[in-house]
């Protein structure tokens, strides 16, 4: 049974909405500009209709499978965007559950994506991930990587590339963070005037770092922990 309560979360989601006001506040941005993206991967169904209930639209899920098992419990209107890594036998059923692909780290995903888009007739939007951190851990483009990611997706007819997606290298330096969010913002910026492309969505930043982040530019912070608890 599950003892995390909807008060639990409402509190939990008080206090990151105050931590982005107050990040907007700092850097002069207005927080309308910064969505939260509430990350129900682990969660029961319980945790996507806790989100709904309070007004957010969108969940961030790492698993086909996990998804696949929450959606038909879910009534309300909600888009699901993947934030986790997408193995190659699992695109036929992301492209039909998802919304968004926000962790598109691959020339072959992005054909696969585009090929099942296109059978079913569909026009999927997706994020580009690139590995700003330089982190050996992480998925993702490399800067010297993402000129050509970008130019695949934009001639992909049934891809929507609406921004870039990375996450910070988790390390004792603190300031690596910044450094990688600040590296995303440039690279979005220089592919923006090299393409004449608009790309709107800079998906970063997450409870440890998400001040940071939104200094650096973010429109979507991604948390899960510091809302629903550590899974019990």
């Amino acid at each position: 049974m599950n003892k995390f309560t909807l008060e639990n979360f409402m509190a939990n989601l008080a206090d990151i909405q105050n931590r982005i006001t107050l990040a907007c506040k700092h850097c002069s941005r207005n927080p309308a500009e910064v969505q939260l993206l509430p990350v129900t991967k682990t969660h029961g169904a319980w945790a996507v209709a806790y989100a709904l209930e309070c007004g957010l639209s969108s969940v961030g899920e790492n698993r086909v499978q996990e998804v696949k098992a929450k959606q038909p419990e879910i009534t309300r209107s909600c888009r699901w965007e993947l934030i986790g890594h997408l193995q190659s036998n699992k695109v036929k059923d992301a492209v039909g559950l998802f919304d968004r692909i926000q962790s598109v780290d691959s020339l072959k995903l992005i054909d696969r994506l585009d090929n099942q888009a296109q059978a079913v007739s569909k026009v999927l939007p997706i994020l580009l991930q690139c590995n700003a951190g330089e982190d050996p851990n992480k998925y993702g483009f490399l800067e010297r990587e993402i000129n050509d990611a970008l130019e695949r997706t934009l001639n992909a007819s049934n891809l929507k590339v609406e921004g870039l997606m990375t996450i910070a290298p988790l390390d004792e330096d603190s300031h690596s963070a910044k450094r990688c969010f600040d590296r995303l913002r440039a690279i979005r910026d220089r592919l923006e005037t090299e393409y004449g492309h608009s790309l709107p969505e800079l998906s970063m930043g997450m409870t440890q770092d998400l001040e940071a982040a939104i200094e650096a530019g973010s429109t979507m912070i991604r948390v899960g922990t510091a809302l629903y608890g550590m899974r019990s």
